[in-house]
């Protein structure tokens, strides 16, 4: 989700995730590829057999309007693909990914900046999410549902309506190789959405150990669990500014008594249903809790720009009852939004490296298959060209 991310949902695996709202409609898969010397397009790719090798990032042309998006590259080129967050130095990814013939639902893997050194650092049971890498590269942090049982969980009943599982996940941490599993959180039901401080200190993270889906920090063992959200819905996704003196993340509090009822009711089955959800900033000790945008849409993703003065994050605000989902950028006092990226399908999670030089997010652009959600890297322009247009 979560970022995702909502555990396999929109809002993130948790998040910061996994199948993001079936918006993704994350399905299909294609075979192995051979890199060429220009953008292609999906379709052109496809005619005239072009298919990039294992590892080589293949460049693609931006959407017209997507002017902040420079060398724009594809890393990965089948199944589903989200949640890639870089390493402190930037030579390094980790994302969550159902890939082809290898699983069955979402499990972690590391890759370089142009998608190669492709490695399972998971356990390959279970589901799992919401992957970070510590400070110093030294240990990675994720969520999963192996200690609940080695199959995939069951996916929830949609009779309901569209809803979200709040799956039995745990957080772990553990070498960049898989040894070393470490499991941070014992409580029943859903720990996930879990990221870390740039100091390697805290680790923030979504859980409902209290009753309801509220955000918290513990120390990277997991000692001194402390609650930070209080008001009743669901608060979640949470990262910390570059210098960790604040908390982005989305929520929704209902507050009409039909809505609270039906909240309320999921919660207790292990489910959420979403809909609107808006960018909030704290400090990171809870405090100073306050709401960035009020677009009634479904914002999610939310990553600060490493100056501490912009948000970047995904909202289908410009069609609100729709399935299109850009990314958009914001001051942290709400003024100046942006739109980022224009492409008519899904793009989401978008994460800086931390000297705010590229950027990576996932999308449904350039896919062979419909539904494929890929991860994709970009240099950040932060001047445009003369004539370069913006598209708000």
């Amino acid at each position: 989700m979560r970022r995702e991310c909502l555990a396999t949902g929109l809002p993130g695996s948790a998040g910061r995730a996994g199948s993001l709202w079936l918006i993704l409609v994350w399905a299909g898969a294609c075979g192995p590829v051979e890199e060429t010397s220009r953008p292609v397009a999906a379709a052109q790719r496809e005619s005239i057999g072009v298919q990039p090798e294992s590892g080589s990032a293949l460049p693609v042309e931006p959407e017209p309007g997507e002017w902040r998006l420079a060398d724009l590259r594809m890393l990965t080129f089948a199944g589903e693909n989200a949640e890639a967050y870089w390493s402190a130095g930037g030579e390094r990814l980790i994302f969550q990914a159902t890939r082809p013939g290898e699983s069955e639902c979402d499990q972690i893997y590391i890759m370089d900046d142009r998608g190669g050194s492709l490695q399972l650092v998971s356990t390959g049971q279970g589901r799992t999410t919401c992957a970070y890498f510590f400070p110093a590269a030294d240990r990675i942090l994720y969520s999963s549902t192996h200690e609940a049982g080695p199959a995939c969980p069951p996916p929830p009943d949609y009779t309901l309506g569209y809803v979200w599982p709040l799956y039995e996940y745990d957080i772990y941490t553990a070498d960049p190789d898989g040894s070393d599993l470490i499991r941070l959180t014992d409580t029943p039901g859903y720990d996930a959405e879990a990221t870390i401080s740039t100091d390697g200190s805290k680790i923030v993270f979504t859980s409902v150990r209290d009753g309801d889906l509220e955000i918290y920090t513990m120390n990277a063992d997991g000692s001194d669990v402390r609650r930070l959200t209080h008001r009743e819905g669901y608060d979640g996704g949470p990262f910390f500014s570059a210098d960790g003196s604040k908390i982005v993340y989305r929520a929704h509090h209902p507050t009409d008594p039909e809505k609270l009822k039906d909240y309320r009711a999921l919660l207790s089955d292990g489910l959420v249903r979403p809909g609107t959800l808006e960018i909030f900033v704290m400090d990171a000790d809870g405090s100073n809790q306050r709401q960035i945008t009020f677009n009634g849409a479904a914002s999610f993703g939310p990553f600060f720009h490493p100056d501490g003065k912009r948000i970047i994050f995904s909202s289908n605000l410009h069609e609100p009852s729709g399935r299109n989902f850009d990314l958009y950028l914001i001051n942290v006092d709400g003024t100046g939004l942006e739109r980022i990226t224009t492409h008519p399908e899904f793009d989401g999670f978008p994460m800086f490296t931390p000297d705010g030089r590229r950027l990576v997010f996932a999308s449904n652009r350039e896919n062979r298959q419909p539904g494929d959600t890929n991860i994709f890297v970009a240099d950040w322009v932060e001047e445009p060209e003369e004539n370069a247009g913006e598209v708000r």
